[in-house]
């Protein structure tokens, strides 16, 4: 288990040993792209392991028998942290790569009104919905916002994960998307993890363009990404591409607008009605998410590229919904498959990814190993950081869970409870919100 450099170790030095159960996500396979099929079951499993993390890298994986007798340990046993695991279950941070954390409050009203019996859509047309965040959010101050976005940073590390891709579309205004994106990438700054921070203007059309949709497709093609392309203040583009929302047509536009400014992009699709994915394909979008209402076509040719299907069936729950996004059809065609969240004040309140992967194997029939898959490995390439994310590998950024259980298949099992005894974030060792240092 020695490490390749012999020089004297950084300040944050850990080692974890006597895990019960280690999974690596190493593909047994080799494969270099995103697990589907199959591979969604790898989980590269080492029992009686160790992890050996120096200056926020994992530098080796392995046997604790061998971390023991390991001499460069001995030799600098007194300035590495060592962590008993107590045979616990350590896996990577979970990587939820969809959220919208940038909101002031609940949405109770929405909920109240969906018991009653409303619809997504009634509700929206009756004033609720996402524009019902708008005002409060353009209303807010940057440090609000970012209390808030830190507020839910914290939560998700408590529930194990790591590292999160954070929405702005609360605001739809260039004042506010920008407000919101910077209340993001202060939060950030704060927080040990990793945030990955995504423009989403085109969330819904805002009131003052109600009728005049392409005039607000413009505001956001020819205003706010050039600007924030300049500022580097986000890594992608998202569209809510839905009927009350934005077109396949609009869609096209700012993924063209993206591109040109140098911008990834994704895409919120066929959440509440059939899309046809096809001609967004060709700016490689990095995900579409949601995914309920696919068409079987578009499903062949997801199956033949690297774009993932993100599933957030948390989203489904709240909702009150019979149905959850067709995982099984999905992974037995191919396609790639994450699982996310989708935290977010109206259809989604949970940061918790141990719920969804419980969601994911009651109501979607994907297996515990297959649900850990979507929410490590395949989430870093929905955020295109698999070289340095979602698997315990050497190299990688040390991002760990490690979870009272002494099988992993406790995880999901144990709905509602959080089982997350601590995390470590680019190799901080992280326990109940607070951070430690050497």
């Amino acid at each position: 288990m020695s490490p390749s450099r012999k020089s004297k170790p950084p300040v944050q030095s850990l080692l974890l040993v006597n895990i019960g159960q280690l999974l690596t996500l190493r593909s047994s396979s080799g494969n270099s792209g995103p697990r589907r099929g199959i591979q969604l079951k790898e989980l590269g499993i080492i029992e009686d392991a160790a992890v050996l993390c120096l200056g926020g890298k994992i530098v080796s994986v392995g046997k604790s028998k061998d971390a023991v007798r390991d001499s460069w340990l001995k030799k600098h046993r007194e300035k590495v942290i060592e962590i008993d695991c107590s045979r616990q279950v350590v896996l990577p941070g979970f990587v939820d790569s969809h959220t919208h954390p940038v909101f002031v409050a609940p949405r109770l009203v929405d909920f109240e009104k969906r018991i009653t019996g409303a619809t997504y859509e009634e509700i929206a047309q009756a004033g609720g919905g996402i524009r019902s965040s708008v005002e409060a959010v353009r209303k807010a101050s940057k440090k609000l916002l970012a209390e808030k976005v830190s507020q839910m940073l914290r939560e998700v590390a408590e529930q194990g994960t790591t590292t999160v891709e954070a929405k702005s579309g609360y605001g739809l205004s260039l004042e506010s998307e920008i407000k919101s994106l910077e209340a993001i990438h202060l939060a950030a700054k704060s927080w040990p993890g990793t945030v990955v921070p995504t423009l989403l203007g085109a969330h819904v059309v805002p009131k003052e363009f109600q009728g005049n949709s392409r005039a607000y497709v413009d505001e956001v093609c020819e205003k706010m990404i050039p600007l924030v392309a300049k500022r580097k203040l986000a890594q992608f583009v998202d569209v809510f591409t839905e009927r009350g929302a934005f077109s396949a047509e609009d869609t096209e536009r700012i993924f063209a607008a993206a591109e040109k400014h140098g911008l990834g992009v994704r895409a919120h699709v066929c959440q509440l009605s059939e899309t046809r994915v096809q001609t967004l394909l060709p700016y490689k979008p990095a995900s579409f998410d949601h995914m309920d209402h696919v068409n079987d076509d578009d499903i062949r040719t997801l199956a033949r590229g690297n774009t993932m299907a993100t599933l957030v069936p948390g989203a489904n729950y709240f909702l009150g919904l019979e149905k959850f996004p067709p995982a099984r059809k999905l992974i037995d065609a191919g396609v790639p498959v994450a699982l996310a969240t989708d935290y977010n004040p109206g259809s989604s309140p949970t940061p918790s990814m141990p719920f969804v992967l419980s969601l994911a194997c009651t109501h979607m029939k994907m297996s515990p190993a297959e649900a850990i898959s979507a929410a490590t490995i395949n989430g870093a390439w929905a955020l295109r950081l698999a070289e340095s994310k979602g698997s315990i590998e050497p190299g990688k950024d040390a991002d760990l869970a490690v979870f009272e259980a002494s099988d992993y298949r406790e995880i999901p099992y144990w709905f509602a409870s959080n089982r997350c005894a601590f995390t470590v974030m680019n190799g901080k060792l992280v326990v109940a919100g607070a951070t430690a240092s050497h």
